[in-house]
């Protein structure tokens, strides 16, 4: 799907929930995410959750996430989805490992809030950077090395942890700054 740059809304009140297996493919959608994301919940369940990555989106924030969950840390991250029709939605996701009988990871589970208009700009701002610095490579190797370099280097120019960045955005009122 190509995006069309159509914002599609949900409220602060809602909650976009989904759980998947160890391999990111669908098992769960609340009728929220089936809602925003435009696709029918048999079109989702079943599918790799990637099925609403925006092409946008830094594969550098992706990589973090793949990084902590298998191991049992939780992330939280700002992410830009595509809906089916190209629409797209901000969303503050909460990823966690679910765990089976001996605390082996069976799956994943995420919680995903909406974003305010100053917040999606700011992070929108940073992600840009860091997407071009991936698109300047060939290769997902050399694409996933630049975009890494580049958030690393944009957090450091703010004294503060991907984490950290993210909760002092969370925080904020909606007409403050906070930009990287």
């Amino acid at each position: 799907m190509r995006p069309t740059g159509v914002e599609r809304a949900f409220g602060p009140e809602e909650i976009i929930v989904s759980k998947t297996d160890p391999k990111g493919v669908v098992t769960y959608a609340n009728d929220v995410f089936v809602r925003v994301s435009g696709y029918a919940e048999d079109e989702i369940v079943g599918a790799p959750h990637n099925l609403i990555r925006h092409p946008a989106m830094p594969r550098a924030v992706f990589r973090l996430m793949w990084d902590a969950i298998p191991t049992g840390q939780e992330l939280f991250a700002y992410v830009l989805n595509l809906a089916a029709d190209g629409g797209h939605y901000w969303v503050l996701a909460h990823v966690t490992a679910s765990r089976g009988p001996g605390g082996r990871v069976v799956g994943y589970h995420s919680n995903r809030r909406w974003v305010p208009p100053t917040t999606q700009r700011t992070v929108g701002d940073l992600y840009a950077r860091i997407r071009a610095a991936e698109d300047a490579q060939t290769g997902t190797p050399a694409a996933l090395a630049a975009g890494a370099a580049a958030l690393d280097a944009a957090l450091a120019d703010a004294g503060v942890t991907y984490d950290e960045w993210v909760w002092s955005l969370a925080g904020r009122d909606d007409a403050d700054g906070g930009a990287v």
